[in-house]
């Protein structure tokens, strides 16, 4: 699937994207713009709503600067909102084109960038490109039906001899999270949640459309295949040659892909709020029962995509975590709490939940506590349930390609606590 869908000049009829919000709020917010010294932003955006498609990308440019002038908690909530605005009308110059590729693409940097103000004018908006974009490809519902294409990840029984020679030091050796099948909300509660113990859950997400339609191609390619979404090159995040980029999901499926076969850098969708970003994607699975327990709330819900290999280097989380495997499998390894001293966490503040030990690699001369550390680790298997306690220590590395969920909640005990 290319990143650009057009129609032929005859059948652009009245397409028209609207933005009630930001046709009531538009004076407004550009009074605040100007405020900040945005007086070009201001004019550039007035020549936008008439269709100027060079004064609406100048107006995009205009605030993306903005976005990048210092730290991102220091930028002002007025310039995020100015930049989806200008989104926006980037967007509607493109869909009135009848380049719905183009008009996708720049909806999703207001998602992923922009503010709050204009959110459900975006969300909005996708919806209604992307339905426009498949009348001219292949529809939703041929590719949602009988599967016929490429799949991500054969039926294939792991050879744990194979797997253990990728696997860090002592792997599969101590002791296995315990794994139980249609486990109660109840024995969750009592067994596991009330302990702060991890446990692996089988028989509980066979009801989710998920479980068939993401290991094809041709469904993803179909969904979201001319969205943007940001992902990660690099070994992990702690290595400096790691970075962001930002590309459409079908150019993302053919990294991972072709990266079956290559030396390159791997590519993965980590911790992205993929589901608030693609509504076809969020509506295959469930949010577990498993996550309400404790009379809490969910925090974040987030995606995790990208080919064999790629390494989530040991850190721990602030929540109640349910990894949920969609596709492929993952080993994972975890520690618990008590033993964050042994594992040598960074001092900076941003890094202070990862630890310096690399599992791969031990320095056991800089890090000798960690080596001989008990811990609990799994291989968690497609349409399994991983859940980890708040503040447990954990490294993830996929052994196949992997597609998995995370859902992060927290409970009124934590709130108070906290």
């Amino acid at each position: 699937m290319s990143g650009t869908t057009t129609v032929s000049s005859g059948d652009l009829n009245n397409l028209r994207l609207p933005t009630p919000t930001l046709d009531a709020e538009s004076q407004s917010l550009l009074q605040s713009i100007s405020a900040q010294g945005g007086y070009a932003y201001a004019r550039m955006a007035a020549l936008a709503v008439s269709g100027d498609k060079s004064a609406a990308e100048a107006a995009r440019d205009m605030a993306w600067e903005q976005l990048h002038s210092g730290p991102w908690h220091s930028v002002l909530p007025v310039w995020r909102d100015a930049y989806s605005m200008a989104c926006l009308h980037v967007a509607k110059i493109h869909f009135a084109a009848g380049e719905f590729g183009e008009a996708l693409g720049a909806l999703d940097m207001g998602l992923i960038m922009g503010g709050m103000l204009l959110r459900k004018d975006l969300h909005d908006s996708v919806l209604l490109v992307s339905s426009e974009a498949r009348k001219k490809t292949k529809s939703l519902e041929e590719a949602s039906g009988d599967f016929k294409g490429e799949k991500l990840v054969p039926e294939v029984p792991v050879d744990v001899n194979e797997v253990l020679k990728i696997l860090p030091c002592r792997s599969l050796s101590c002791r296995r999270v315990e794994k139980r099948s249609d486990l109660s909300l109840e024995g969750f509660l009592r067994d596991y949640f009330q302990s702060g113990t991890p446990v692996v859950i089988t028989n509980c997400m066979a009801h989710w459309p998920a479980r068939t339609k993401w290991n094809h191609l041709d469904y993803l390619n179909t969904v979201a295949g001319y969205r943007t979404v940001p992902v990660e090159v690099g070994k992990n995040y702690l290595c400096s040659d790691w970075k962001q980029e930002l590309v459409t999901f079908s150019q993302f499926l053919e990294r991972i892909r072709t990266n079956k076969s290559s030396s390159m850098e791997p590519t993965y969708l980590a911790q992205h709020s993929l589901f608030d970003q693609i509504n076809e994607l969020k509506d295959d699975i469930c949010i577990p029962d498993y996550c309400f327990v404790g009379g809490g709330e969910i925090q974040s819900l987030n995606a995790w995509f990208g080919p064999a290999g790629t390494v989530t280097p040991l850190h721990h989380d602030p929540h109640h975590n349910i990894l949920a495997q969609v596709v492929g499998k993952k080993y994972i390894r975890l520690y618990p709490s008590s033993l964050q001293d042994e594992l040598y966490p960074y001092s900076e503040t941003m890094l202070c939940n990862s630890s310096q030990v690399d599992l791969d690699n031990i320095d056991k001369t800089e890090f000798p506590k960690a080596t001989e550390l008990e811990f609990m680790d799994c291989i968690l298997e497609e349409g399994e349930m991983l859940y980890i306690p708040p503040k447990w220590w954990h490294y993830v590395r996929s052994l196949t390609m992997s597609f998995s969920v995370s859902f992060w909640w927290s409970n009124e005990t934590d709130s108070s606590s906290s």
